[in-house]
């Protein structure tokens, strides 16, 4: 994802404001201080676990969105199961991985359903990549 990173107050918490054309959101910088002000393509890391009608539910929304509700990021998107107990939430392209914790989604309907995702600000992650 093309993301513009912006400096956020205070500077030494680690903590940018990010802006893409599917939001604007305040998020944990992981990259170089000094690239901050620029355009990259960034990597999301959620260290949170979906679960279920706690923090993830269907949306009433067939488009990505990524915003802020309070002390959470919300991510709109797609979402696919794997076997393997793991999901991957499509945000406008992006791809962001997350393990499924108990209760997990039903079998039937959530599998490429548009769903949000609220997770904890300070359990969200912004790494800068090269692609």
């Amino acid at each position: 994802m093309l993301v513009r990173v912006e400096e956020a107050q205070p500077a030494s918490s680690g903590v940018v404001r990010v802006h893409s054309s599917l939001g604007t959101v305040a998020v944990l910088w992981r990259g170089a201080a000094e690239v901050v002000g620029r355009e990259h393509h960034v990597e999301w890391t959620v260290d949170e676990d979906i679960v279920w009608t706690v923090n993830a539910w269907p949306s009433p929304s067939a488009a990505p969105a990524l915003r802020e509700e309070g002390d959470r990021i919300v991510f709109r998107g797609q979402l696919s199961i794997f076997e393997d107990g793991c999901a991957a939430l499509d945000v406008g392209g992006t791809s962001i991985l997350f393990d499924l914790a108990a209760p997990p989604p039903p079998e039937s309907g959530a599998g490429g359903a548009w769903v949000e995702v609220r997770v904890a600000r300070d359990r969200v992650s912004l790494w800068p990549c090269a692609l």
